[in-house]
């Protein structure tokens, strides 16, 4: 029964709009649920055989611990996305969440930086004319410009990219998408192309497009440090997350008044209702 939790997991990471935070919430709240069913002589059944007297049991054992409403919202939120994937996935007929209700919690739309705050975030990253520099600009710049995740953007290969159609592939899955690049991010990527990464490539051949200094893939871990650098930098005030470029990229996009059905493409998103959640209140900070 692990084992489909961990392949669950991976799904979120690589084919749906989760943060790597949300993930490792889910994976600490499956595990949880999973030890319970375990104290109650329930993990052995099979996901097919739990059902809506486990459901709700677990949900007044998380109520008896004096839980937080806000923690009990997603760990519920967890176990509810998890036996829907078993739904989809044919696994189960049914949901044993479907009747179950976790307390209501106020949903807050996603942040934003201004435009200003983008422009200074920005403006630092151009101020490193090394190799270093022009990756971390670059990367930056496509971050905002095409809305992409971060795990997106430390996977993409150098053959992903169409300089003369000013596009590029990325995502996977059904999260697979050829999305347009703006031309200030064409330019930060043709500087840190001719001038950047040749000074990162190691001895052997390297597909991926960002590099560390030491040649091999960059890791999310290491572009969040990058991301968090910059935003220090340039005196940003704001709380910054991974996404918050990709946060600010949508919200723009639709304040400028295009279609969301458009945005939701752009973003890689399965289900339109995700992107909905960037039309409440489109809230911009520094």
């Amino acid at each position: 029964m692990r084992q489909r939790i961990d392949d669950y997991l991976a799904h979120l990471s690589q084919e749906e709009d989760y943060s790597e935070n949300t993930i490792a919430a889910y994976r600490n709240d499956l595990a949880q649920f999973c030890q319970w069913l375990e104290e109650h002589g329930r993990m052995g059944c099979g996901w097919e055989n739990i059902t809506l007297e486990d459901i709700t049991n677990y949900l007044f054992h998380l109520r008896e611990r004096e839980y937080a409403p806000s923690t009990i919202a997603r760990k519920m939120a967890a176990l509810k996305s998890y036996f829907h994937h078993l739904v989809e996935q044919e696994e189960i007929l049914e949901s044993p969440t479907n009747d179950v209700d976790g307390p209501k919690v106020k949903k807050y739309a996603p942040q934003a930086l201004s435009r200003d705050g983008v422009a200074r975030l920005m403006a630092e990253a151009a101020r490193l004319k090394n190799s270093k520099g022009l990756r971390d600009r670059a990367m930056l710049e496509l971050l905002y410009a095409t809305g992409m995740r971060v795990s997106e953007l430390v996977n993409l290969e150098v053959n992903h990219l169409n300089m003369e159609q000013w596009t590029l592939r990325c995502g996977s899955g059904q999260n697979e998408r050829v999305v347009p690049v703006a031309v200030r991010a064409v330019g930060a990527l043709n500087d840190y192309l001719e001038k950047g990464r040749s000074q990162l490539v190691s001895g052997d051949e390297q597909p991926i497009l960002f590099l560390n200094m030491r040649g091999n893939q960059l890791t999310r871990q290491g572009l969040w440090l990058i991301i968090k650098n910059y935003v220090e930098r340039a005196g940003i005030k704001a709380e910054v997350t991974p996404h918050t470029l990709r946060h600010s990229f949508a919200i723009h996009r639709l304040n400028d008044g295009s279609e969301l059905s458009e945005v939701q493409g752009l973003l890689g998103h399965a289900n339109i209702s995700t992107t909905q959640v960037y039309t409440h209140g489109r809230e911009e900070r520094e």
